[in-house]
């Protein structure tokens, strides 16, 4: 299957030059997450992850994410790359918010920086930015990336990206 890039501008990286397999890398960027009007998360010093046909995926550091309003799911998956990964709902006053976020406490070797650090998904949640900008969350439902202007595509994730 042959994709053609968007063409992209000035100021934007091509997710179609971002690397396979995926890389880790420390970002200073403004992460904030808020929901229901509630801060979750707001850090500048998270780590995303970078991979042909994806928008970045920020990990955020424990310390600045709200953790008690979350708490451990039971459920597991697994990134050929990363290695075994856990989730967490979100809880807030009494409603359960599942599996809106996930970590890898002990991944492989070549994403260390990632140990312990929280991901989101944004389709899930009121407002997730990136320096100040309202991300658009990356399409289907596994996936955890997040659109910004910086990016350009297409994105995997939607119809037909299936084999990309």
């Amino acid at each position: 299957m042959s994709v053609v890039p968007d063409p992209a501008r000035p100021g934007q990286e091509s997710v179609w030059t971002f690397p396979r397999p995926a890389v880790a890398e420390a970002c200073a960027r403004h992460i904030r997450i808020q929901h229901a009007g509630l801060l979750i998360a707001d850090s500048r010093r998270s780590v995303r992850t970078l991979e042909t046909s994806h928008p970045p995926s920020y990990y955020l550091p424990p310390q600045d994410v709200a953790m008690t309003r979350l708490r451990p799911s039971s459920r597991r998956s697994l990134c050929e790359w990363k290695g075994q990964a856990v989730y967490f709902d979100l809880v807030l006053d009494g409603i359960v918010l599942p599996e809106i976020a996930w970590s890898y406490p002990r991944p492989t070797p070549a994403f260390q920086a990632l140990a312990g650090y929280l991901a989101f998904y944004a389709a899930l949640l009121d407002v997730c930015e990136v320096d100040g900008e309202r991300v658009t969350p990356q399409p289907g439902g596994f996936y955890g990336g997040w659109i910004t202007s910086h990016v350009a595509g297409p994105f995997k994730g939607g119809p037909g990206s299936l084999g990309w």
